[in-house]
């Protein structure tokens, strides 16, 4: 079963395809994790642009600048769009440095980069039901890709976020909850056990 409404999520992704080859964007949040993962789906898109693409889109939607949260936001469809630009916008990892690689023809932060930046959504919204989806993400990136935890962790150094490590450390420890990965509660242990070792060895 989908985190979200079916109707919410098939609109998503129809705007989301809408944007692919329009213009150039990095893609990150969850929908990131589902095309790395094959997860849960996303009601909400995430992008990471540059000024010269922000300017595009200003020529398309309605963008409001959130400058309390340096970033843009665009709500189309009944739909969020936050767009973070490059050189602006305050992420646990600058904007700019977010690498990136295809996946089905979109632009799509690299694993390591991508778990660190849904690491800090999970932290600022983590009593609330998105940041419950923030977790499950987080755990669908460990359990189903192939996380290189030693340059995970060489990130978190570069941006002085150690602490992220610990705050991983810990939701994989406290998820009691294997039905949103298919599993029964042995196999979930097993499995969190064995990212547990992986993270450990890596530190």
């Amino acid at each position: 079963m989908e985190y979200w409404h079916d109707i919410q999520i098939t609109k998503s992704w129809e705007v989301l395809k809408s944007l692919k080859g329009k213009f150039n964007f990095i893609l990150i949040g969850g929908w990131a994790v589902y095309l790395w993962s094959r997860g849960h789906k996303s009601k909400d898109i995430d992008i990471i642009v540059d000024f010269q693409t922000l300017s595009k889109l200003k020529q398309l939607y309605d963008i409001r600048k959130n400058e309390k949260l340096r970033k843009y936001e665009i709500k189309t469809d009944e739909i969020d769009i936050d767009v973070y630009v490059k050189h602006f916008s305050s992420l646990a990892i600058p904007p700019e440095d977010v690498k990136s690689i295809k996946i089905e023809g979109f632009d799509v932060a690299r694993l390591e980069y991508l778990l660190i930046l849904k690491q800090e959504a999970e932290l600022k919204r983590k009593d609330s039901e998105k940041g419950e989806k923030d977790r499950i993400d987080i755990m669908h990136i460990l359990l189903r890709c192939d996380v290189n935890f030693k340059e995970y962790i060489a990130i978190l150094k570069s941006y002085n976020k150690k602490e992220f490590f610990a705050r991983l450390v810990s939701i994989v420890r406290n998820f009691r909850e294997p039905s949103h990965f298919g599993m029964n509660q042995r196999q979930f242990k097993l499995e969190k056990n064995r990212i547990l070792e992986k993270l450990k060895e890596a530190r």
